[in-house]
């Protein structure tokens, strides 16, 4: 198998890596003076990045999980916070069960016009997709919704949110679930805004008999679970590779720092102890690439196979990204923790990555169950 880039992902890939170091401010991020930068997001539509998270029948120029996986390792390798998998995660869902008034605005949100949220999580729901307890009721041609969702990585900058309700009333049942476009600024919609640690922000949700018109959904009502799914997987495949590129630029920090401070006259990497450390976190880095492209290697598969897929790649992941920044601050030292350092950004941020979509512990579980079933 040829695991080298094909030549457009290649020049995407080289691309977007001179811009990301020339726009992304770390030191501003670290800081908390922006959520994310205007100017990096006008980068990024200028030079088409969206296209390539969406396939050409929806607009974009690519869409497979090697696509998202080019973008979204350069984007951990800078440490930027723009809400790049927002866009993913609502942009292919309305895609894949919008009206065709409702996919018409795919072009606004490639072209970086229209800010996007995925509202999914509630509090106690932990990582379970179908775990929904908002409530979406009928009431002449319009649906009324009332509940709380949590956590809403983008929610409070975004110009539409695609909000997900349990039409039955049922709290675990797979059935009953439905997708609605949310334009910000609707009547019932409470939200209350707050920054991410590593940078962005997030947001609860609140609906209280939040009246939306019947065109607002997406889809069949009651079928939006598959889809779901499906589209988190990608996520969790973006999600992925976003860690590896935090992992390889903190690993970058930690070879600089070792090869650079001295010790009894000569550098720190010429110590066993530290360079046999620092050998198994490079090792360990390579296996969670092998996962993450066995990953974006069977998005398309069969669910079983994909959600197996999804699992082991979390897992694995995400034990490689606590390794690593244990690793990492406990050989830069007191320095690896300070706010002027780039390490601590890269730290938080990585951290943070772990638990979205789940954290490690809960994916091994899950991984057991399939392997069961």
């Amino acid at each position: 198998m040829d695991f080298n880039l094909s030549e457009e992902r290649q020049m995407l890939q080289d691309g977007l890596r001179r811009m990301l170091v020339d726009k992304v401010d770390t030191k501003a991020i670290a800081r908390g003076d922006t959520a994310w930068s205007a100017e990096t997001w006008q980068a990024l539509t200028e030079m088409g990045v969206i296209g390539a998270l969406f396939t050409e029948e929806q607009g974009g120029f690519g869409g497979a999980g090697f696509d998202l996986m080019v973008v979204f390792e350069e984007m951990g390798r800078a440490g930027a916070p723009e809400p790049l998998l927002e866009t993913l995660l609502a942009g292919r869902l309305i895609a894949e069960l919008g009206s065709a008034t409702q996919i018409e605005q795919l072009d606004e949100v490639i072209a970086g016009e229209v800010q996007m949220a995925f509202a999914h999580s509630e509090p106690g729901s932990r990582y379970d997709l179908e775990r929904v307890a908002t409530n979406a009721a009928r009431d002449g041609d319009d649906w009324v919704l009332t509940g709380r969702k949590s956590v809403v990585t983008n929610g409070g900058e975004a110009d539409q949110i695609v909000l997900s309700a349990r039409v039955s009333g049922a709290v675990s049942d797979r059935e009953g679930l439905a997708l609605f476009l949310v334009p910000k600024g609707t009547e019932g919609l409470e939200i209350r805004d707050y920054p991410l640690t590593g940078g962005g922000r997030g947001a609860e949700l609140a609906m209280e008999e939040m009246r939306l018109p019947g065109d607002a959904l997406l889809g069949e009502a009651g079928d939006a679970l598959p889809a779901i799914e499906r589209t988190v997987a990608r996520g969790s495949a973006a999600q992925c590779a976003e860690a590896l590129g935090l992992m390889e630029r903190i690993r970058d920090l930690t070879v600089t720092y070792l090869q650079q401070r001295t010790q009894f006259g000569q550098p720190l990497i010429k110590f066993q102890a530290l360079a046999f450390r620092m050998a198994d976190v490079l090792i360990e880095i390579e296996q969670a690439r092998s996962a993450v492209i066995n990953l974006c290697g069977h998005l398309d598969a069969d669910p079983t196979t994909r959600e197996l897929h999804v699992s082991a790649a979390k897992q694995l992941v995400g034990a490689t990204a606590k390794l690593v920044v244990e690793e990492s601050i406990q050989m830069h030292g007191g320095i690896g923790i300070t706010q002027e350092y780039d390490l601590a950004h890269f730290a938080r941020r990585l951290t943070m990555v772990e638990h979205r979509f789940g954290d490690a512990l809960w994916h091994l579980g899950r991984f057991a169950r399939l392997r069961a079933a």
